[in-house]
């Protein structure tokens, strides 16, 4: 039984980026904790495969093929929730892409594209389900960024680290226009999650695991996983004051010094 503090019953939630990695784990949390859903990815086969989870569980799910990045489609997406359930009570940002590339080749259209997908998609779907939301005066918005957003990362991520930045800044612009109407927007800013894309990098170089792990005090990677909890903390009762937040999931990488080691071996006489 779900503690009602974190019971989605009754609530309606889309969730982007929703055939795999961390769409996939938020919406099957979302559902675990009671809520309906909306699913939406370019993916078909894994978002109906998602879908089909949410449906084991006896939550209503209505998946959508859509590129969230083409404002016209995610509008049309919008539509057909308005017509299956009405409301909208969750958002869930989570799909969006990168490329890697050197700041001094990347190119303009490569920019554009990643901005396209991580800012104006990202608001746009915020602008829609805000509309919604502060119709009933109440909703929370879960924007997925990165450290990238606030530190940066190197190795060919300028892109990426440009758009990420711009998800905090409308977190925070969203946050402070929208909570005082009952609309609550945060961001969650994981570190290095383990997907297709990451095994294929690590794959192909032997040492960015090694790497990624020399900053992150906990001594393992993410995993999809890991954001069940938090995202279905955002989405309920239980963080009914807080919004306009960034929160880490980095297993403690931002709290880390940049000249700290994991795990030292301690200094005879030292505290």
């Amino acid at each position: 039984m779900v503690n009602s503090l974190f019971d989605l019953g009754g609530r309606i939630a889309l969730v982007s980026g929703a055939a795999s990695g961390m769409g996939r784990a938020m919406a099957l949390g979302f559902a675990e904790a009671g809520a309906d859903l909306v699913l939406a990815d370019i993916n078909t086969e894994g978002m109906e495969d998602t879908a089909s989870l949410v449906e084991k569980m006896g939550r209503r799910v209505l998946p959508i093929t859509c590129d969230v990045s083409q404002p016209d489609l995610i509008r049309e997406m919008f539509g057909q929730l308005d017509q299956e359930y009405g409301r909208i009570d969750i958002l869930g940002n989570v799909a969006g892409d990168g490329v890697l590339a050197r700041a001094e080749e990347i190119t303009i259209e490569q920019v554009q594209k990643i901005l396209q997908s991580l800012i104006i998609g990202r608001f746009c779907c915020c602008q829609e389900a805000g509309k919604r939301m502060l119709a009933i005066g109440k909703g929370s918005i879960i924007n997925i960024g990165s450290l990238a957003s606030t530190t940066a990362l190197g190795r060919g991520h300028i892109a990426y680290s440009m758009g990420m930045g711009a998800v905090v800044q409308m977190t925070r612009e969203l946050s402070t226009e929208w909570s005082g109407r009952g609309v609550r927007v945060n961001a969650i800013l994981p570190a290095q999650v383990v997907n297709a894309g990451l095994k294929a990098r690590m794959e192909t170089d032997p040492n960015l695991e090694s790497t990624f792990l020399s900053g992150i005090p906990a001594g393992r990677l993410g995993v999809p996983e890991d954001i069940k909890g938090l995202a279905v903390f955002l989405a309920s009762e239980a963080s009914t004051w807080i919004t306009g937040t960034l929160i880490p999931m980095d297993g403690g990488n931002l709290a880390m010094n940049a000249g700290g080691s994991v795990g030292p071996p301690l200094i005879p006489g030292g505290n």
